[in-house]
């Protein structure tokens, strides 16, 4: 149950990542966004892993999980896999497959601006959002571009997001959420792959495929 409690959490700090462009007048960050977001939907499907990290330093938390997405670029398609489940959907539906539980639950897609939403992680900054450019720091001998944005609406449990962009690749290269109770949720990309060639089926979940796993459909 905690393992799926951290994977949720991981794939609402992704729907947070899908609500994010900004409305301040910040022209430095506003070209960095608008040169990332060219480039990433110029390609097809993107793979890529990543590390997620939930701590809280005050309850003395601090959980990772390692990860793969897959996302087609320029439509609502993505497959999520995470220790104990992976999270898939074709656009229309999504799959929550729960492997222990040999258990899926299949849900309409919630195309509301707060809904979890994977495949829009690389366009983060679409709207709801003011940012700020705060200047660049160097690690592991690159060069990244940092910027804050923080949401118009001040009812949100959120009150901060800062994206590390490598300069160089133009890509969104790491991610620190920082909520109102104390906690940091910070998605890390280890690796990006543009144009990898994987079939249609990535991005729906065939049952005849996993036998004895029950179908638990809520929609």
């Amino acid at each position: 149950m905690r393992k799926r409690l951290v994977l949720m959490i991981a794939v609402s700090c992704i729907a947070f990542f899908v609500s994010a462009q900004t409305e301040s007048k910040d022209a430095k960050a506003k070209a960095i966004l608008a040169q990332v977001s060219k480039k990433y939907r110029s390609y097809d499907v993107v793979k890529t892993e990543f590390t997620f990290v939930l701590d809280n330093q005050q309850a003395k938390i601090k959980e990772t999980q390692q990860g793969i997405l897959f996302v087609k670029a320029n439509a609502n398609k993505y497959k999520v896999e995470m220790t104990g489940q992976d999270l898939i959907s074709d656009g229309k539906s999504q799959w929550t497959y729960l492997k222990d539980d040999k258990e899926v639950q299949v849900s309409d897609i919630d195309n509301s601006e707060d809904a979890i939403n994977p495949a829009k992680i690389f366009t983060i900054y679409e709207k709801g959002f003011k940012y700020l450019y705060t200047g660049e720091t160097r690690s592991g001998g690159k060069v990244y571009q940092m910027i804050d944005l923080s949401p118009n609406d001040t009812k949100r449990s959120f009150f901060k997001i800062r994206l590390s962009i490598d300069k160089v690749a133009k890509q969104i290269a790491n991610v620190v959420i920082f909520d109102k109770n104390g906690n940091k949720y910070t998605y890390h990309i280890k690796t990006f792959t543009p144009n990898v060639k994987v079939p249609e089926t990535t991005f729906a979940f065939d049952a005849k495929k996993y036998p004895g796993v029950e179908v638990v459909d809520l929609r």
